[in-house]
């Protein structure tokens, strides 16, 4: 195992209307205080119950999908939540990852098919 799935990432114009929405869909408390994200008006989430975490992350130029029409693909990611980011690193592109960005606490990767994850440093 490299990580454990910190939660599903939707792109959206409106983080916190999203985030409400599926609040209503699945129960659970949307922006609940976590000390592993900010809360802002690019970032919202709902902890449902079971302890599934849902994140909404805006997006500038949001292009909503159209399914199944692959010219308006479905947008999402994982973020997987590790404890040591350079050895999971190692791991993801034995594995076949490709990185496309860093950042201090995370970083992004493609999988094979080429749809994005990130690793993210627990805190």
């Amino acid at each position: 195992m490299i990580g454990r799935l910190q939660c599903v990432v939707l792109d959206c114009h409106y983080p916190a209307g999203l985030a409400h929405f599926y609040a209503a869909l699945l129960g659970g408390e949307v922006d609940r205080p976590d000390p592993r994200w900010s809360l802002d008006t690019e970032w919202s989430t709902v902890h449902a119950p079971g302890g599934l975490v849902l994140g909404f992350q805006r997006v500038e130029d949001f292009r909503p999908p159209r399914w199944p029409d692959p010219a308006h693909p479905q947008q999402l990611h994982l973020d997987l939540e590790v404890d040591d980011l350079d050895a999971a690193e190692a791991r993801v592109l034995e594995l076949g990852a490709v990185r496309k960005d860093a950042e201090t606490d995370f970083r992004v990767y493609v999988d094979p098919a080429g749809h994005p994850f990130c690793l993210v440093r627990a805190r």
